[in-house]
């Protein structure tokens, strides 16, 4: 079992390991961040955000809670999401899920685990409104993680109206924002084809995203 004192040693370790690599990068990377993408992910301990897409730190500004989830009333979601288009002038909004995801499997099971219970009840409303298209779906493994892929389109389309983003659209900002998932079993992404970078994409892009999830 690592002890928190092997914490700190592999924090030594790394960073005399970037230093090697490039001597400045630490005194680079503390005077600016620019990252051209926001990624809202799950929590989960095996989605290491950076590391899956290969960016190093300073170039991914990220937000994670359980189950990757954007609500209109969370301030702290909504406030990551305004710093990171008002102020970094990200370019990019990746929504990723994952497969698998324990608290996807817990909503579908209606199983209860405490105070998790009150956010997970977001989860139960995308079950609720993808139901005839999952309940064909006989084994829980894949109907979990169709809800996953489900989940991530809806919070995509969470994210498309929030005012935050609305008014970058409407001040002709570049930014676009993207539904994925990632494989915890073979580490690799997929784009579920839902990108979105204007107001008038939304209904559509929306649309044929869920169309090809059902059809897959």
């Amino acid at each position: 079992m690592t002890t928190i004192d092997q914490l700190f040693t592999n924090n030594e370790t790394w960073a005399s390991q970037l230093r090697q690599q490039n001597p400045d990068f630490f005194e680079n990377l503390s005077k600016q961040q620019q990252p051209e993408y926001l990624w809202i992910g799950c929590s989960d301990s095996r989605v290491p955000a950076n590391e899956i897409i290969g960016l190093a730190p300073g170039e991914l500004f990220v937000h994670r809670n359980i189950a990757n989830v954007v609500v209109h009333t969370d301030l702290n979601a909504l406030s990551v999401i305004q710093f990171a288009v008002d102020v970094l002038k990200v370019k990019h909004i990746i929504v990723c899920g994952h497969y698998g995801c324990s608290g996807v499997l817990t909503t579908l099971r209606g199983e209860r685990i405490g105070l998790s219970d009150n956010w997970l009840r977001h989860i139960d409303d995308v079950l609720h409104k993808h139901h005839s298209l999952l309940e064909p779906i006989s084994d829980e493994t894949d109907r979990c993680n169709r809800l996953c892929e489900f989940n991530v389109i809806e919070q995509v389309l969470n994210v498309c109206k929030t005012t935050i983003v609305r008014d970058a659209w409407d001040r002709d900002q570049e930014v676009t924002v993207h539904g994925w998932i990632y494989g915890t079993r073979d580490g690799l992404l997929k784009d579920l084809r839902c990108s979105i970078a204007s107001v008038n994409d939304v209904k559509n892009s929306y649309g044929k995203a869920i169309s090809m999830i059902s059809e897959a």
